[in-house]
């Protein structure tokens, strides 16, 4: 496969994230994502077309093509094995690995990562609860509803917290809400108010903007 640079594989793996959202992806939303100008996207978006990485259309948007999903999943593999490693061999809090591993992922080796994965045990699940790509591009599914959209009295075990704002991640570890916590739901105030919630017996209450981060596995009674 034809070798990329960091500032390509970002582009790819922003894109694969942002597909969950929009298909095809706006190029706007993708310089939104990159934080930076819509014009200098078109260049490099055009560059990721001529090598079969994406499919553009102009006026539409992106959308990943075989290859193209491949790579990013290869880059989020990296991501989240690191972040794991972190965490399990380092002593990293789950607050200090996104931006760590945003700099190492592109930096090591096949190798190095499926060591990284052997020392771990193969695990499937990131330290923020999402899933981690095979070594052959596989993915699971990512699990969960957004606490935002739950009602009063439904409820289940925190599945995953989406990982890239540290003082979120700060702010949710301190109310134990990280991944297998069970949470229930016990008053939705009106208007953008609080959610107050039970987090393994203890009474919390978190805005809308935390909420909307934290994904809820559904218990069905």
């Amino acid at each position: 496969m034809v070798t990329i640079s960091k500032e390509r594989e970002d582009y790819l793996k922003t894109i694969y994230h942002l597909q969950h959202e929009e298909n095809p992806v706006r190029t706007t939303t993708i310089a939104r994502a990159l934080g930076i100008e819509p014009a200098s996207v078109t260049g490099v978006i055009k560059r990721l077309s001529e090598l079969d990485l994406l499919n553009y259309e102009p006026y539409k948007g992106v959308s990943l093509t075989e290859d193209g999903r491949r790579v990013a999943l290869e880059v989020i593999r990296h991501h989240r094995l690191i972040e794991l490693y972190l965490i399990e061999k380092l002593g990293y809090g789950w607050d200090e690995v996104h931006d760590e591993a945003e700099r190492l992922e592109h930096a090591v080796s096949p190798l190095f990562i499926e060591r990284i994965s052997d020392a771990l045990g193969n695990p499937q699940i990131d330290p923020h609860g999402s899933p981690i790509p095979t070594e052959d591009g596989q993915i699971g599914p990512r699990t969960g509803i957004s606490l935002i959209e739950l009602t009063v009295g439904q409820g289940g075990h925190l599945a995953r917290v989406e990982d890239d704002d540290p003082d979120l991640l700060r702010y949710l570890g301190g109310l134990g809400m990280v991944p297998g916590a069970e949470v229930v739901v016990l008053d939705v105030a009106p208007f953008g108010g609080p959610i107050r919630v039970n987090v393994n017996g203890t009474e919390q209450a978190l805005g809308p903007e935390a909420a909307a981060n934290v994904y809820i596995e559904l218990v069905h009674h």
